[in-house]
């Protein structure tokens, strides 16, 4: 199955990833599937990869042209493993590579800032996606989707800050656009939804919708980070919070045209997003 044109896509089950992989397969292009696991995904090859493992990459780059690159989740300093393999994809034939990382993260930045600095000077065709903070992130399995079905209630530290929430689905409409267009945008796209909300905001859009009583409660930055320091590495909860400041201080109450410019439809609101999910689980 794999033949030139193929596109590795890592961190295939989740969420940008599966809904990447997904998109590609029902446009007919073909598609490894790679996760620490070799899930099964309709349409697409199967295939194991580990970030750590490296004796897992050489048969995941075996025949592919292009790569949609999950970082390591919860690593702070995922340069240091990243950038070896992309080395090595180049090598293995790899022309193009699209990022994920975050609006929140710019070139030279922390964590994957590193990599989105080293990726033009590896491939000729490239773009780094920094999409906004997703949507998902109230419905999934994120901290968020679960202490809202737990406890009713969204911890942060943004205070009133706006955040221009982006749903995964157009995540992945544009990292197809980028991995499949005859050229690539060499340069990267900072992604954000329609609309620009608070935290207050998207707790009262939850309760219209769904008639279940959700509130906000504005955390410090020292209690949202002792909190997320409860449930991942100290340093990467650090970050986290440190995101959340940076929501309050504005940086992220901003709108883009970028889903709109590269898939020529508009992004989906935050309120369709639930209204759709509810008609599914109805």
């Amino acid at each position: 199955m794999t033949t030139a044109g193929t596109t590795l896509v890592i961190g295939a089950t989740g969420t940008t990833g599966s809904r990447t992989a997904a998109q590609l397969t029902a446009a007919g292009h073909l598609v490894k599937a790679a996760g620490r696991r070799a899930t099964l995904i309709a349409g697409t090859e199967p295939v194991l990869f580990d970030w750590y493992d490296p004796v897992t990459h050489a048969a995941a780059l075996d025949g592919v042209d292009s790569v949609y690159l999950i970082p390591p989740l919860g690593d702070s300093d995922p340069a240091a493993t990243m950038l070896p393999f992309l080395h090595q994809a180049r090598i293995a034939g790899v022309h193009r590579a699209v990022l994920l990382s975050s609006s929140a993260i710019p070139e030279g930045g922390p964590a994957v800032g590193a990599v989105h600095q080293a990726l033009p000077g590896l491939f000729e065709q490239w773009a780094v996606l920094r999409p906004s903070w997703f949507m998902q992130n109230f419905t999934g399995t994120h901290a968020h989707a679960r202490s809202i079905r737990d406890e009713g209630i969204i911890w942060t530290a943004t205070a009133s800050g706006r955040v221009g929430f982006v749903d995964a689905e157009d995540i992945a409409a544009v990292a197809v656009r980028a991995l499949t267009d005859g050229q690539a945008p060499n340069t990267d796209l900072v992604l954000t939804g329609p609309e620009a909300l608070g935290y207050d905001d998207i707790a009262a859009i939850i309760t219209e919708v769904t008639r279940r009583p959700v509130v906000h409660r504005r955390l410090s930055y020292e209690q949202m980070r002792d909190r997320l320091t409860a449930q991942m590495p100290a340093e990467f909860a650090a970050l986290l919070a440190d995101m959340d400041r940076a929501i309050a201080d504005g940086v992220e109450d901003r709108i883009t045209d970028t889903v709109q410019r590269l898939t020529g439809r508009p992004p989906r609101t935050f309120r369709a997003l639930l209204e759709g999910e509810m008609r599914c689980n109805s």
